[in-house]
């Protein structure tokens, strides 16, 4: 069977795959799947992912008629509706013999992609015209209905032949930490050259695909690395490894393009609780971790608190979370309103007697520095921005770095090891980059260098920069690089209610509680934050929203996705998680990437101090939502594997005394005069809040210190 120049894979099984897919969706007052265009969206599945429906769908296809025929003496597509729906739940829950697949794989399999047809993206064929998420009430775009995005600055960028043969300050990486590092030292006159291993991509290059971004990236990703060519390796017990791909959600990816992970990342922009810089001294140090202090304390790194508040810019309410340590100045904007959701929570709040109110965050809630407020869109998280509002590095310091003159740019190339000489003084880096399928190295020597690739990446290189004065890796005589791997432990709650609780406003985070930061008692090791949940993608409402009991297929489903998608709150946080040294970053011995260099391998696990806080995080969340009066909650619940993600942290550890640490209290390595990290990469511990306001304040900080030894 054809249509147009394509040809479905599935060929003469199409009527019974339409008749499947029409009872997994039926049509009622809105289109059926296949009305709906989600035969156009399994055409383009089975065109990317052959193996599925060869080894899989197909024959499933075929037992299923089979099995009709024999029950009814007729082919599946001819069955009356509820023999369909019937045989279809037979299978569903195994109930069916002699299939040369597994019914019951074969059935959550084509039900996924027939959902993913339905409720994603129509630019990924499917959901013709939106027209589910209108009927469930998503709006994607602002509320202005802007038609096309805000204008971007183009940064300029240099290629190999175009950049100098030395700076006075080379920075690795141009995320967060690197673009504060950039902007500072070049407008202190030093000549800065930014290394970015990803590339610029414009809003409509990042695009809007709902199964490929970094909330809910089931195929893909959509901000680097590329898919080929860039694996990491997962250490199994025995010493085995396995080999993960970008988009796999045990690679720990953070978004490698210009900005790094603020390019797409949903801008909460807390301060550490000044007991996350002592939680060794407030709690003593658990058995089998690695927890300490904090070589600083929070009023040392205030001042760089408010500095990265009002440089780059932060809406909120200063004394909305009292007891989150002494702040000085107001924030720079005030907080975005309250969504309908925040209401009935702010509510709930009050009768339970909890300190609560809005989520600082870095977007603008009025105009500034020539971009425009906050558009309120539906798909903030894992996505560009439509109104260049959400405020990150690539559009706020490196857009300072580049206007001094001094600071040259440069994307899609890697630094591959960081030279020195005597074990004490980075020379210079070592670039690669892959144009036009030729690989090409340079050597650039520096006066400073400034590792800022995110956690991961950056002890990644340290180690891969062995010299003979440190045969094991930069700053790793003590074997600390790498160790000490963390990220954040989420846990919370979803509850139904009666009415709906959602105005589809976004980012829609409106509302938190900070109240169980710390002395939770029961010898509860720190504690976290609980706030709602960013506007969720329908498909992510779909796949982790729905009630344990909802019916997820059939007209049932349909209506649950109806009746659900603007009645469901999402309460949820991270803890503090309690770091490990065997959680951590080694080089891969067997595996490298596609400039032959030896990829990150991870290990470790969650502390199980860390998923008792969840516990009790959870059940907060819980409390918080039945006071809201529901009709039904339940919780959330964590797994134990090992936590790092876009929060990752701690591989680069500052501390007083070298041998339990890789960086000064300055974020120096230990030993170097002019080797610096700006990055998640120095946190002892991650504070039970998104960590990104911290990594911005202590890269100011850093880069002062820098310029002050000149």
């Amino acid at each position: 069977m054809k249509t147009g120049d394509q040809t479905y894979l599935w060929g003469e099984l199409g009527p019974i795959l339409e008749a499947a897919a029409d009872r997994m969706i039926p049509k009622d007052q809105w289109p059926s799947a296949t009305e709906a265009g989600v035969l156009e969206y399994l055409e383009r599945h089975a065109g990317e992912d052959v193996a599925t429906w060869v080894d899989l769908i197909n024959p499933g296809l075929r037992a299923l008629d089979a099995e009709a025929t024999a029950i009814h003496r007729r082919p599946f597509p001819e069955l009356m509706v509820n023999e369909k729906d019937k045989l279809l739940q037979d299978i569903e829950f195994d109930r069916v013999q002699n299939w040369p697949v597994s019914p019951k794989l074969f059935f959550s399999t084509l039900l996924s992609l027939v959902i993913e047809g339905y409720y994603g993206s129509p630019e990924a064929g499917g959901n013709r015209d939106g027209k589910s998420w209108n009927m469930i009430g998503f709006r994607p775009g602002p509320v202005s209905e802007i038609q096309s995005p805000a204008p971007e600055t183009d940064l300029s960028q240099q290629n190999f032949n175009q950049l100098r043969d030395q700076y006075d300050a080379i920075v690795v990486g141009a995320g967060a930490g690197g673009s504060v590092a950039a902007a500072m030292l070049a407008e202190s006159g030093l000549r800065v050259l930014v290394v970015e291993r990803g590339n610029w991509l414009s809003y409509s290059q990042v695009g809007n695909d709902h199964v490929r971004n970094h909330r809910f990236s089931k195929y893909g990703h959509n901000t680097g690395p590329e898919l080929e060519g860039n694996p990491r390796t997962i250490l199994l017990a025995g010493g085995n490894e396995r080999i993960t791909a970008p988009y796999e959600g045990n690679y720990h990816n953070n978004a490698m393009t210009l900005g790094g992970g603020t390019r797409i990342y949903g801008a909460q922009a807390w301060r550490f609780h000044p007991d996350d810089f002592r939680m060794a001294t407030r709690y003593g140090i658990p058995d089998g971790s690695s927890l300490s202090d904090w070589p600083l304390s929070y009023a040392e790194l205030e001042p760089y608190y408010e500095r990265a508040e009002w440089e780059i810019g932060v809406s909120g309410d200063g004394d909305a979370h009292p007891g989150r340590g002494r702040r000085h100045c107001p924030y720079p904007m005030p907080a975005l309103p309250m969504t309908l959701e925040a209401e009935r929570l702010a509510r709930a709040a009050a009768k339970l007697g909890w300190d609560a109110g809005p989520v600082p965050l870095l977007i603008n809630s009025v105009d500034r520095d020539g971009r425009p407020a906050c558009g309120r869109c539906g798909q903030c998280v894992g996505f560009a921005c439509p109104t260049n509002s959400k405020n990150g590095g690539h559009n706020t310091m490196l857009v300072r770095a580049i206007a001094t003159g001094n600071c040259d740019l440069i994307c899609d190339t890697m630094v591959e090891r960081i030279d020195t000489e005597a074990g004490g003084h980075a020379t210079g880096v070592r670039l690669v980059q892959s144009t036009a399928g030729t690989i090409q190295r340079l050597q650039v020597r520096a006066g400073h260098v400034v590792v800022a690739a995110g956690a991961i990446e950056s002890a990644r290189l340290l180690l891969n920069s062995a010299s003979d004065a440190e045969p094991h890796g930069i700053g790793n005589r003590f074997g600390h690089v790498g160790r000490n791997l963390q990220g954040h432990v989420y846990s919370g709650a979803y509850a139904l209610f009666d009415e709906p609780v959602q105005d589809g406003l976004g980012p829609g985070v409106s509302i938190a509680t900070c109240r169980f930061a710390h002395g939770n008692g029961s010898g509860i090791v720190g504690g976290g934050m609980l706030a709602n949940e960013f506007t969720r993608l329908p498909l992510i409402h779909w796949y982790r929203a729905l009630a344990p009991d909802a019916a997820r297929w059939g007209s049932a489903g349909k209506e649950t996705m109806r009746e659900s998608y603007l009645r469901t709150s999402h309460v949820q946080g991270p803890i503090q998680d309690i770091p490990t040294s065997e959680s951590r970053v080694r080089l891969s011995p067997t595996v490298k990437d596609r400039f032959g260099i030896p990829v990150a391998q991870l290990s470790g696990s969650v502390h199980p101090e860390s998923l008792k806080a969840a516990a009790m995080l959870a059940e907060q969340a819980e409390a918080w939502l039945w006071a809201a009066q529901p009709r039904q909650v339940w919780r959330t619940r964590p797994g134990g594997d090992l936590s790092a993600g876009q929060h990752q942290a701690g591989t680069l550890r500052m501390g007083d005394d070298p041998s339990t640490s890789v960086t000064d209290p300055n974020g120096r390595v230990h030993g170097y005069d002019n080797l610096w990290v700006s990055d998640g990469s120095v946190h002892v511990t991650n504070g039970g809040v998104n960590p990104v306001l911290t990594i911005l304040a202590l890269a100011f900080r850093t880069a002062e210190n820098l310029v002050k030894q000149g």
